[in-house]
């Protein structure tokens, strides 16, 4: 499956979701009841999944850990927030190029229609 399509399947299973959740409970909830979903769906995903950080050459142990990692190709970075800023935008970027992943999906669940909530992020490697 490519990233396409596999975004096009995470986005209807988030819209699944928050239709049957809603706005408002913690950023955990939708992460663990989405890997649930997607699993159910047949996907591998990987939940909070270790990034390293490699500076000159020195692998940093800083604690990045990536939301979600669908098919080993697309990154969610879940968020439950009024509004997302510019830096969520620069966070799943940044977590695209570190680990050499072309796409990625921010999806806050905070909003009254969840396709206002959801954002392609590509790196043009």
């Amino acid at each position: 499956m490519t990233e396409n399509e596999l975004s096009y399947k995470v986005i209807g299973k988030a819209m699944e979701l928050h239709k049957s959740l809603g706005p408002g409970l913690l950023e955990s909830s939708y992460e663990a009841a989405l890997k649930y979903d997607l699993e159910k769906a047949g996907l591998h995903v990987q939940q909070q999944v270790a990034m390293p950080f490699i500076y000159k050459e020195i692998n940093m142990d800083v604690g990045y850990r990536l939301d979600l990692i669908v098919e080993n190709k697309l990154i969610l970075e879940i968020k439950s927030l009024e509004n997302l800023a510019p830096v969520h935008f620069a966070q799943l970027l940044t977590y695209l190029k570190l680990s050499d992943k072309k796409l990625g999906l921010l999806i806050n669940f905070n909003t009254k229609l969840l396709k206002d909530g959801i954002h392609r992020i590509v790196n043009n490697l």
